[in-house]
C-alpha cells in the first residue's frame, strides 16, 4: 500500500479535535499500560501497522514486556494478564467487531466487576477512539514508519 492522503496535513480540524479526546483518555483512570494493550489489539484486528508500530512503541517506553506485546491477540490463553486486563480485551474485541458480536449482557457484567461506571465509558472511549484512528489511518494508507 502506499499513502493516499496525508489526513494530519489535509484535515488539521478533525485531527485537532481527535487529539482533545486522546488528551481525554490520557486524564482517565484506566491505567496507560492497559490503554495501549487495547490500541495494540484493535489495532491487530483492524489490521492498522501505522497504529500497530506506534502503539507498541509506546508500550515499551512504560515499561510494557515483550511477552505481553507478542501475546496480546491470544490473551485468553496467558496467564499473565490480569482479570481486569483480560476484560478490557475482551470488551475492546466486541467493540471493534460490533456487527458481529455487540456487546453482550455477560460481557457487560464481567467488564463492570472489574472497572467502575466511569472506568467502563472510559474504556468505551478509548476504544471508539484508537478505532477511529485505525479507520482513519487505513483508508488513507498511513504507513508505518
Amino acid at each position: 500500500m502506499t499513502q493516499r492522503i496525508n489526513y494530519f496535513k489535509m484535515m488539521p480540524e478533525v485531527v485537532k479535535m481527535m487529539r482533545e479526546i486522546e488528551k481525554y483518555t490520557k486524564k482517565s483512570t484506566v491505567s496507560k499500560k492497559l490503554q495501549e494493550l487495547m490500541k495494540i489489539r484493535a489495532s491487530q484486528i483492524n489490521g492498522c501497522a501505522f497504529c500497530l508500530n506506534m502503539h507498541t512503541v509506546e508500550a515499551r517506553k512504560l515499561g510494557e514486556t515483550e511477552q505481553r506485546l507478542y501475546c496480546i491477540s491470544a490473551w485468553r490463553d496467558c496467564t499473565f494478564y490480569s482479570e481486569q486486563e483480560k476484560a478490557a480485551l475482551a470488551l475492546t474485541e466486541q467493540i471493534t467487531l460490533i456487527a458481529e458480536n455487540h456487546v453482550s449482557d455477560e460481557l457487560y457484567h464481567h467488564v463492570r466487576q472489574q472497572f467502575t461506571e466511569t472506568e467502563y465509558l472510559d474504556l468505551l472511549v478509548l476504544i471508539n477512539q484508537i478505532n477511529s484512528w485505525n479507520r482513519l489511518s487505513i483508508a488513507t494508507g498511513m504507513m508505518a514508519e
